[in-house]
């Protein structure tokens, strides 16, 4: 079974990384588990070992019926639950997998790693806990290694608690991909935020403050409509920040400071 670079397929390959995936995820007896894209089936058994039940959702056809077959009796059981379809395309509510009433573990495509990130950590249908294979470099700037924060950062930040959890180099692969992979957990999911328009509004003033990065945040918020220049610095005052602070500068609670405050 080739894996079709059209579809992102890098099929995991180690036991041991296995192991520290569904370890990281805090599985128990009582939990179902969504697993994106599971290929040929390495994570899942690992997963079906661990969780009440499992939820696959796969798009390959021909890794869908290799899967039908070696879980059969799984599947026959009611354990796991095999859906030929595309992730992005469900309702996992149609599934059972309610708010907060699941777990999201999967070695994921890395071409689809941000609409991921915002079909379940922007939706009503939130996991509690998301444990996914990224690029390194991906997990570096989600957990802002560096220090400094981004609009992918703040954007996941601003739902759960990221952390990194371990390098994955790329011989664990097959395929080997072009780069490393690590471990990313995010815990804690919940919104934030009291309504859609809410949520909207922050999205909105995030981007216009990562507009232009070598400019200050004030200058780029100023870009906002219906908004001058003595009404941004009264709001950079009630929320406890210097006039000379950079987009990267600010924490979540930060932003959301500034969502209340710019109307």
């Amino acid at each position: 079974m080739r894996a079709k670079k059209s579809l992102g397929q890098n099929f995991l390959k180690s036991k041991n990384v296995i192991s520290d995936i569904v370890t990281t995820a805090e599985i128990n007896s009582e939990d179902t588990v969504l697993e994106i894209g599971p290929g040929k089936g390495i994570l899942t058994e690992a997963l079906l070992e661990k969780a009440g039940k499992v939820v696959a959702i796969e798009k390959d056809d021909q890794l869908f019926f290799l899967l039908k077959d070696k879980f059969k009796n799984e599947i026959e059981k009611g354990k796991l639950e095999l859906i030929h379809d595309d992730i992005l395309k469900i309702n996992p509510l149609e599934y059972g997998l309610k708010q907060g009433q699941y777990l999201l573990v999967a070695n994921i495509p890395y071409y689809l790693t941000g609409e991921i990130f915002s079909s379940f950590l922007e939706s009503n249908y939130q996991p509690k806990r998301m444990v996914l294979m990224v690029q390194k470099e991906v997990a570096k700037r989600i957990v802002a290694q560096d220090k400094k924060e981004s609009i992918l950062s703040i954007s996941v930040k601003v739902y759960g608690e990221p952390k990194y959890i371990q390098k994955v180099a790329a011989r664990n692969f097959s395929p080997e991909p072009n780069v490393d992979s690590a471990i990313l957990l995010i815990k804690n999911i919940s919104s934030k935020f009291k309504n859609r328009d809410e949520e909207k509004r922050f999205f909105e003033i995030l981007k216009k403050g990562f507009a232009h990065k070598r400019k200050l945040l004030m200058s780029n918020l100023k870009l906002l409509p219906d908004i001058n220049s003595e009404k941004i610095e009264k709001v950079f005052e009630e929320c406890n920040l210097p006039q000379k602070n950079r987009p990267e500068n600010l924490s979540v609670d930060d932003w959301l400071c500034l969502n209340g405050k710019i109307k």
